[in-house]
């Protein structure tokens, strides 16, 4: 096989516009698996972490290969939600063209323009795929002119706006060149094949070898992996080669090379440019780094990546329950595990701050899917109030601003345009849409954009559509402080009764239920009022001679409000932590006793 036979392609997209499901199809379709294999039978083939799962949406991007028709085309599937775009601008690095799917209904988003941006950036050949045209609403010929529209705001260059447009129902993996769709996909394997360009690599193969990291891998048996297309050169199973690393080379010896095959490896004797490839032997390797060979070795340009917006702190647990649901509790392994995190999650940056460290990242999202992990994984943490990431630029504060679309019911506009008021976000264009449903676009500093989407899912029902991307930076004006009701806090430490949480329900609402452990100074519901309330949910009901035993069971309790990760860190205040368990989730105050909370909050 040769360059020529290769095609690189990435698929990109908002969030659930069908990347993933189009995957699910070219795998199906080409005959990666036999018929009687369980993956026939699956969807969302790629989305294999449990997170990914439970969430709906793709986290980390993932490579994959098929070949049709003698051609070997390698597919990166990548996430469409803006906290995990550093995934997609590493691996945009692979590829030479992209499948670009627009929601018929929905059309061009937030993250659209965005990963589109960064395509266009790198001059990659783009394919546009507009998907789900059997919707009721959907709009095709509007979304066609909307994509045209962005094409004509983001392209560099002429060529650019010359892209082919085909139509698609993903689910039931149909393609077609016009809306009268094929029985399958062959037209978007055909287009794959024609529209993309071959490989772009180095022709002067005597130069010596050259691959650029995009991510990396694991496994017990062989140890690391460095993922990554190779620009130049061959690369052979035993080589001697350089790992380029922040201007320093250091000498390693390629062990094993995979090339990839439906959702697997296979193991080659060597790999030609132009192919992705997963590498052993070079244990060093981090991503941006350059693994060549050849008697003078050459770096490739490493891979540039937005700053992070938001910063969160992680640290051990300090609360009087620390070390009795967790198997990971020091911070020396919360350091560890944060460390290893950095390896493959390259947008993340982390500082030691006090006990623990400071995270930062692209979003609450993108902090919460790593808390979850650790979680998952045994670790037990606490974590503070999501801060903003300001920049100093000419000796001026600045703050990041992003633009944000939200799509509610005509009945929820009020709601929608109150809340957003308060948090003064700049209302930039107001639309009714195909459904009826109202569309507005804000621009709104990523500050205030914390905790906006549990207040908006709360004012609409449940029913509000919302996303976002970074939009650049501007000077602070005044920094957007958080309003909210106080805490009801316990002051006792014990187990929670019925009849106590019976009598604390007057005051607010609860988020604990009975017979829970809880300690003085942890967070218990809701205040009514703006001031914290410290209550004892530990009261028992007083036995007399007369009535021997407490007759709770006629207590109607109001269900307890369950908070998930993602509403308890927006629940924070500043003097406030939450509690990370493989169990549990606990709210706290940082000084649990009150006297000296009270003492701390007058000096203020």
């Amino acid at each position: 096989m040769n360059k020529d036979q290769i095609r690189n392609v990435a698929i990109i997209a908002h969030v659930d516009h069908g990347k993933t499901t189009l995957v699910d199809g070219l795998l199906k379709q080409s005959h990666t698996f036999r018929d009687n294999q369980a993956e026939m039978s699956q969807t969302l083939i790629m989305d294999s972490m449990d997170q990914e799962h439970e969430r709906g949406i793709t986290i980390t991007a993932k490579q994959t290969a098929v070949f049709y028709n003698g051609y070997k085309i390698n597919i990166i599937d990548t996430p469409g939600h803006a906290d995990f775009s550093g995934e997609v601008e590493r691996t945009l690095n692979m590829a030479d063209g992209v499948l670009l799917i627009v929601d018929a209904q929905e059309g061009p988003m937030p993250q659209t323009k965005f990963v589109l941006q960064k395509a266009l950036d790198l001059k990659l050949k783009p394919v546009v795929i507009i998907n789900k045209i059997d919707k009721p609403a959907a709009r095709i010929e509007e979304v066609e002119g909307e994509i045209a529209d962005l094409f004509l705001e983001l392209a560099t260059d002429e060529s650019q706006l010359n892209y082919p447009i085909y139509y698609a129902i993903a689910r039931e993996g149909k393609a077609g060149k016009t809306t009268d769709l094929d029985n399958d996909l062959h037209v978007i394997f055909d287009s794959i094949i024609n529209d993309i360009p071959a490989p772009k690599v180095d022709e002067d193969a005597e130069k010596g070898a050259q691959l650029l990291v995009a991510a990396l891998a694991a496994d017990n048996y062989l140890g690391k992996y460095a993922i990554g297309k190779i620009f130049r050169g061959k690369l052979k199973k035993g080589q001697q080669v350089k790992l380029m690393q922040n201007g320093a080379a250091k000498s390693a010896k390629v062990e094993k090379i995979f090339t990839y095959k439906g959702l697997g490896k296979e193991e080659a004797e060597e790999a030609i440019a132009g192919d992705i490839v997963a590498l052993t032997g070079v244990s060093e390797a981090n991503i941006g780094d350059t693994i060549a060979a050849g008697d003078n070795p050459e770096a490739l340009p490493t891979i540039e990546l937005e700053p992070p917006t938001l910063s969160i702190y992680i640290g051990p647990n300090t609360s009087p329950l620390k070390g009795k649901e967790g198997e990971f509790t020091t911070s020396r392994q919360i350091a560890e595990r944060l460390e290893r995190e950095l390896e493959t999650n390259i947008a993340l940056k982390i500082v030691p701050d006090g006990l623990g460290y400071k995270v930062s990242g692209r979003g609450e999202l993108h902090l919460s899917v790593l808390i979850e992990t650790m979680r998952r994984e045994g670790y037990e943490l606490e974590a503070g109030r999501p801060e903003v990431v300001y920049k100093e630029v000419d000796g001026k504060l600045e703050e990041p601003i992003e633009n944000l679309s939200i799509e509610v019911d005509s009945e929820f506009v009020g709601a929608v345009s109150q809340e957003m008021g308060i948090r003064k976000a700049e209302l930039k264009s107001q639309e009714l849409t195909s459904t009826g449903a109202t569309r507005f676009t804000y621009e709104i500093t990523t500050a205030a954009l914390i905790g906006l989407r549990n207040n908006l899912l709360t004012a609409t029902k449940g029913t509000v559509i919302m996303s976002s991307i970074p939009y650049g930076y501007r000077p602070v004006e005044s920094k957007y402080k958080p309003e909210r009701n106080g805490a009801l806090i316990s002051f006792e430490t014990g187990v929670s009764t019925a009849y106590a949480l019976d009598a604390a329900q007057a005051r607010g609402i609860l988020y604990i239920p009975p017979q829970v452990p809880v300690y003085q100074g942890m967070i218990v519901g809701l205040s009514n009022k703006k001031e914290d309330i410290d209550i004892n949910v530990c009261r028992e009901k007083q036995l007399t001679n007369m009535r021997t035993h407490a007759s709770d069971g006629a207590i109607q309790l109001t269900p307890y409000t369950q908070l998930s990760l993602e509403q308890c860190l927006d629940f924070l205040l500043d003097d406030e932590l939450l509690e990370v368990t493989p169990q549990s989730l606990r709210l706290r105050k940082r000084q649990l006793d009150p006297i000296k909370r009270k003492r701390e909050a007058r000096a203020a």
